[in-house]
């Protein structure tokens, strides 16, 4: 079976980001900022629902690829979950992991394929199995550190955070102020010292 191909929307999103380097200058100037251009391995980039929802169902459809055509032993927690889309960090990897295998189907030489197998899916595949180990295997498992999340986003975790940003910042000054002082002396060749706002020898 082959890897599956994105919606148009998404086609379009890649296209607009291809122009946006090589393009005519016209076309650079009427897609504007690449900076603000939507990037399909990036799903928090695509904020027009169309295109969100294409880089959903291809994803979806990645994910399928992936557990038929490269997990043989479903036991050995190399199978992407059912529950995916409730695993952030899948997400994020996922959208790479797609991106990175579109580009290599669309390579001239088999060199980016090979280190797609090589680096890109194993890779994956073994930080999900670290991070997930058996938790979804059976159902969805609730997000294991939601307690310490909810703890560090509470006010007076916070709070502390802030402080200690604070303190920094104030020590920043102080490092300025004393880096300062040290430049208005300056050593002559003879070993003396001079101050260069008055240019006495000091």
């Amino acid at each position: 079976m082959g890897f599956p191909a994105p919606g148009s929307r998404v086609q379009k999103a890649y296209h607009d980001l291809w122009d946006a380097q090589n393009g005519s200058e016209e076309r650079k100037k009427k897609l504007g900022n690449p900076a603000n251009l939507p990037r399909p391995w990036d799903p928090a980039t695509c904020l027009e629902r169309g295109l969100r929802w294409e880089v959903w169902l291809w994803l979806d459809q990645v994910v399928e690829w992936i557990n038929t055509e490269y997990v043989w032993e479903g036991s050995g927690g190399g199978c992407i979950p059912h529950c995916w889309p409730l695993h952030p960090h899948l997400v994020h990897e996922l959208a790479v992991v797609a991106d990175q295998r579109r580009r290599a189907g669309h390579a001239p030489t088999s060199d980016v394929l090979e280190n797609w197998h090589r680096y890109v899916l194993p890779g994956f595949i073994d930080r999900m199995r670290q991070r997930l180990k058996q938790s979804c295997d059976d159902e969805h498992q609730p997000w294991p550190s939601r307690s310490r999340y909810t703890r560090h986003t509470g006010e007076e975790a916070s709070a502390r955070r802030l402080r200690a940003f604070e303190v920094d910042l104030v020590a920043l000054v102080h490092d300025q102020d004393v880096r300062l002082s040290r430049h208005q002396l300056t050593l002559l060749d003879g070993g003396d010292v001079i101050d260069p706002s008055t240019g006495e020898v000091l």
